[in-house]
This record gives structure tokens, C-alpha cells and sequence, in this order.
């Protein structure tokens, strides 16, 4: 497991949850990557900004999809990426965190598929998909509802992660038939 700096005792009272590779290990093995990735709301940026700060991070630069990248001067550090968002799904999703091993705040499989699909970038699509392998039909469905209600263009996607899972790691235990969620 990646060792993370105690993002717990520095953000403290302040929303977060793990979103990037290292949010994978909550779910399976983890992937290497090579930054931290979290998910603030946007009106808790300055406060966020502040707290690295006041810890000795210094801000290295603007993030394009919303936030801002921090980084601990110690030697092998990983930078921080914080996400800046202000979805109308965020306070639910950060009222239901899971957690990893070691304890930190994880975005949900639900959103953090939503996420991903959002993000459409490749990583974040074999992401998705090894998310949803063997994720329990009842629990498939819930996500293509939530991705349903707020990316209905990104359903399609959803269903073909769900195929592609279901060819590459088998249908979940308990379900038959095909995998898609229709």
C-alpha cells in the first residue's frame, strides 16, 4: 500500500474523499500512481488551500478541471491533486464515504464511477470497468440509476464498462444471464 501524508488530521473537520488510483484500494488491489487525487467542494477550496499550507505544502499550479495541485518539499513526496467541485450529488456522496485500509475517506463506488465516466479519460475508463467487475447486479443497477439521473448521455458508456467487465473478469456471483443493467 501507498503511504499517504495524514490528509485526516490535515483537512480535519473539512468534506474530502480519496478519487484517483489510490481510491482503487478500497475497492481491490491498488494501482501505482504517481499523486494523490482528492475531491473537495468549491467552497471549501480556500480553507483546503489553507490547511497545506499551514502544514508546509506549497500550491504548484492550477488544476484545468477545477483546483489546484500541493506539494510537501519532504524528499519522495506525492504531489496533491485537489478537485474542486460543486455537483449537485456532492454532499450525498460525502455523507456516504467508504473507507480504505488505512482508514481515509473513499468516494463511494457509485460516485466514483460517475466520476470516472465524467472524466472519460482512458485510466479513468479501465478504472470504471475494473470497478464494476463482480460488483453485484442489485448494486450495477443503483449506479446505471445515479448515472441515469445525472449524465444520462453517459449510460451508454456505463452499459458498454459493464459488457467489457463481464467479458474480462466473469458475470458476479448470483447473477445470470447477461451483465448489462437494462
Amino acid at each position: 500500500m501507498q503511504p499517504l501524508p495524514d490528509l485526516v488530521t490535515l483537512l480535519r473537520d473539512i468534506h474530502w474523499a480519496l478519487v484517483g488510483g489510490l481510491a482503487l484500494r478500497a475497492y481491490m488491489p491498488e494501482r501505482m500512481t504517481l499523486d494523490i487525487d482528492i475531491l473537495i467542494h468549491d467552497r471549501d477550496a480556500g480553507a483546503v488551500r489553507a490547511a497545506f499550507e499551514s502544514a508546509g505544502y506549497h500550491v504548484t499550479g492550477q488544476l484545468r478541471i477545477g483546483g489546484f495541485t500541493v506539494q510537501n518539499p519532504a524528499p519522495n513526496s506525492m504531489p496533491v491533486d485537489v478537485l474542486t467541485r460543486d455537483d449537485p450529488w456532492l454532499e450525498e456522496a460525502f455523507a456516504h464515504p467508504s473507507y480504505d485500509s488505512a482508514g481515509y475517506p473513499v468516494l463511494g463506488r457509485p460516485y466514483l464511477v460517475l466520476i470516472k465516466l465524467q472524466a472519460g479519460r482512458t485510466q479513468d475508463l479501465a478504472d470504471t470497468q475494473r470497478l464494476l467487475a463482480l460488483t453485484p447486479l442489485a448494486e450495477r443497477t443503483a449506479i446505471r440509476a445515479l448515472v441515469e439521473q445525472f449524465n444520462p448521455e453517459l449510460v451508454e458508456d456505463y452499459d458498454s464498462l459493464i459488457t467489457l467487465a463481464d467479458l474480462e473478469f466473469g458475470l458476479p456471483q448470483g447473477n445470470s444471464g447477461a451483465g448489462q443493467d437494462r
